[in-house]
């Protein structure tokens, strides 16, 4: 029976798998987790050429220190180079909007394929808070597609609204 093909951010993950050497928490976000967070539905995020993660910042003396990690990254954006794939887009929590919970409530993702890599995304709510950043016409076309998948009452949004964390950084 042959393989079914590999999405972009699956690809992506593969190789920065293959260049890690313990097991390595990563939490996605965008298109990213869209296409792998959503079972078959997501499978038409599968294009995006990315993948974003964000670092949460109470771990961030950890990840900093952790050579074997940034030494994946960069060897997994060298390795990607002539493909137009890479993983550039690590933000810590204080440059994402997100609810001051959303580490607590991330959703695990299947990691079978991986060796070291644990791959989960925020939860729908947070998702879609990070989603608003922007505000472009394709984020609003993601959100829809969050909504579609996962019934979140407005009150629910509302209170994520007013409870989300001040960016780091006002521009974000």
């Amino acid at each position: 029976m042959a393989e079914l093909p590999i999405n972009n951010p699956q690809q992506i993950l593969r190789t920065l798998d293959s260049f890690l050497e313990r097991q390595t928490r990563v939490v996605l976000f965008g298109r990213a987790a869209l296409a792998l967070g959503f079972g078959d539905a997501g499978a038409r995020f599968g294009k995006t050429q990315d993948v974003d993660a964000i670092l949460p910042i109470v771990e961030m003396s950890e990840i900093e220190a952790d050579a074997q990690f940034w030494k994946a990254v960069k060897q997994t954006n060298k390795s990607l180079d002539t493909s137009g794939l890479y993983l550039t887009h690590l933000f810590t929590d204080k440059q994402v909007a997100l609810t001051p919970t959303w580490l607590e409530n991330i959703v695990a993702l299947s990691s079978g394929e991986y060796r070291h890599l644990k791959l989960f995304r925020p939860s729908s709510v947070d998702l879609i808070l990070t989603k608003m950043m922007r505000g472009d016409r394709e984020d609003m076309e993601d959100i829809r597609f969050i909504l579609s998948q996962e019934k979140i009452a407005p009150s629910v949004l509302d209170d994520a609204f007013l409870k989300a964390k001040p960016l780091e950084i006002p521009e974000l």
